[in-house]
């Protein structure tokens, strides 16, 4: 019997919120690993050509869409030009995220609350109705979610996006039985807190006091996602639904 393949040749991966950040890196993994890659973003388009550009570099037929995944007019439309620029979606890695300030409850309000559903509730399940047609009709697909460690760790000050992350743990978990049958795996990957360029303003303080919860004694990079993602995209994980993968160091234990 020959070994399982990782390769993702001939695979379309379309990565949401993927020029900076863990985004940036999944998509850039998927491409070394041989996928056709649609990287998506919203606002800078500078930054989104310069990350575009970087994996132009690295050789991966990519293409550039820019477009807000929390709007059904707007995913439609993203979804036509990534079929006619690449083809159709097999991989959907669900990646994008808005601000995440930590808080007091009462300072929260409701608006706010509902951003956070949207990007972890709504857009999830919006770009996944928009997907399952191609993936149903070929029996295949794979759909990663990126969750969060927070989940697990209840951290405080913080409720509106680990309930958000939470409700999205909840989707994959259900989804995952659902699809099984159509030959599409849904799983969740859930790093802990890797530093991008959103946390450059951070407290020294606080990033000390993070890594001493790590038993690895180091924080994670990006890259530390690929492997993972190209992992339950590919074949070698045809068997994989369901499944949440904690990337934090050791914090958290299943």
């Amino acid at each position: 019997m020959s070994a399982p393949s990782f390769s993702l040749q001939n695979r379309v991966a379309f990565v949401t919120g993927s020029t900076t950040g863990l985004g940036k890196a999944l998509a850039l993994a998927l491409g070394k690993a041989g996928a056709k890659v649609a990287m998506n973003y919203h606002n800078s388009r500078p930054r989104a050509e310069a990350a575009f550009a970087l994996l132009q570099e690295a050789g991966v037929v990519s293409q550039l869409v820019r477009g807000d995944v929390t709007d059904e007019a707007e995913i439609g439309r993203m979804m036509a030009e990534v079929a006619a620029g690449l083809g159709p979606v097999d991989i959907l890695v669900l990646n994008a995220t808005c601000a995440q300030p930590q808080k007091p409850i009462e300072e929260y309000d409701w608006a706010f609350c509902q951003s956070m559903l949207d990007f972890f509730v709504k857009s999830p399940f919006l770009m996944t109705q928009a997907c399952l047609p191609h993936m149903k009709a070929q029996r295949w697909g794979r759909i990663i979610n990126i969750g969060s460690e927070v989940v697990a760790r209840g951290v405080s000050r913080f409720t509106a996006y680990v309930a958000a992350k939470g409700a999205q743990n909840g989707f994959h978990r259900s989804l995952a039985t659902e699809l099984a049958p159509d030959g599409i795996t849904v799983n969740m990957i859930s790093p802990g807190w890797i530093p991008v360029e959103r946390h450059d303003n951070d407290s020294q303080q606080m990033k000390d006091d993070y890594q001493r919860l790590i038993p690895m004694g180091h924080f994670g990079v990006p890259a530390d996602l690929g492997g993972a993602a190209v992992f339950l995209a590919s074949e070698a994980a045809s068997f994989v639904t369901g499944q949440n993968l904690h990337i934090n160091g050791g914090i958290t234990t299943q």
